[in-house]
């Protein structure tokens, strides 16, 4: 990870043992270095395929049964026959068995259409079953970025509606949202904040958004934003701790108003937002409110 991308709401502590970590390819366990996919791999070609990102906390997988629901949701709408789900937990523990992992682990797991007999978009000529890749490693959130928050600029480009690409499917194609990111990148900020086609707040590039307006937490609608499972925990998190929680359409100029900001991913957990499209947060970073999201959510993951 080079010095740029440690400004990413992806960024994480770098760790020596991830250069040794062996890889789930389609059932057998490779090297890091040595993980193929075939060039004819629907994934590879067209982005066809899922896929979860998973987080292990002393020994236990956050919310997994919450994304394993996700991930056959996914496969069943896009008509992906995927292994019998006590096989593919089985395959992520043995993984995790393999490299010695308990404990501060990123897993992605993917899965794609499989290999074709030639690449094109009609998925009659997969030749074998799905593609299945299962990759941990050991990752931190990056502590500074949480400290400074993160740096948001609105992008040009839109969430997409369900009409046209439903963001409950956690699909492999992103690169929409890549280049959103870049427009932020290139104005200086470190993610991209995303408006729904009405021009309201949706999300952000690779996470999702939260305002905080006086003891409120305010996100989407929920239409044209990723199916965040930590955004579902917070959500019900704060709820059950007696929060308001206000789910529903607001515009920038509510959020160049809101008193705190932050966002939500399996691997950041809560990230504090620093500046909105050049406007610091008038309750400054990492707020009361968001101070207190964060202890929520921190007693949940320790169990």
């Amino acid at each position: 990870m080079d010095d740029a991308s440690r400004d990413s709401a992806q960024s994480y502590a770098p760790d020596p043992r991830n250069d040794r970590v062996l890889v789930h390819v389609n059932g057998d366990l490779v090297p890091r270095d040595e993980a193929r996919v075939s060039v004819f791999d629907a994934g590879f070609g067209l982005g066809d395929g899922v896929w979860e990102g998973l987080r292990l906390v002393r020994g236990r997988i956050l919310s997994l049964e919450a994304h394993l629901d996700r991930l056959y949701e996914g496969a069943n709408s896009i008509r992906l026959e995927l292994m019998p789900r006590a096989e593919l937990v089985a395959a992520i523990d043995a993984l995790l068995a393999a490299n010695g992992m308990e404990d501060g682990v990123h897993i992605r797991l993917m899965v794609t259409r499989g290999v074709k007999t030639t690449i094109n978009q009609d998925p009659r000529f997969v030749r074998g079953g799905p593609t299945v890749v299962i990759l941990a490693e050991w990752k931190q959130p990056n502590a500074a970025l949480k400290a400074r928050g993160l740096r948001l600029m609105t992008s040009a480009i839109r969430c997409s509606t369900p009409d046209v690409f439903d963001l409950r499917l956690n699909s492999h194609s992103r690169l929409n949202f890549i280049q959103a990111l870049n427009q932020a990148i290139d104005m200086g900020a470190d993610e991209a904040l995303m408006l729904d086609d009405r021009g309201f707040v949706a999300s952000c590039n690779s996470t999702n958004f939260f305002i905080v307006r006086g003891q409120e937490l305010w996100t989407s609608d929920g239409a044209c934003c990723f199916n965040g499972i930590t955004r579902a925990t917070v959500m019900r998190l704060w709820h059950e701790a007696g929060g308001v929680l206000r789910e529903g359409n607001f515009t920038l100029a509510q959020t160049y108003a809101a008193d705190e900001a932050f966002v939500t991913g399996t691997l950041g957990g809560i990230t504090p937002v620093a500046s909105i499209d050049g406007r610091a947060l008038r309750g400054g970073v990492g707020g009361p409110v968001t101070r207190r999201v964060e202890a929520i959510y921190g007693d949940y993951v320790m169990g």
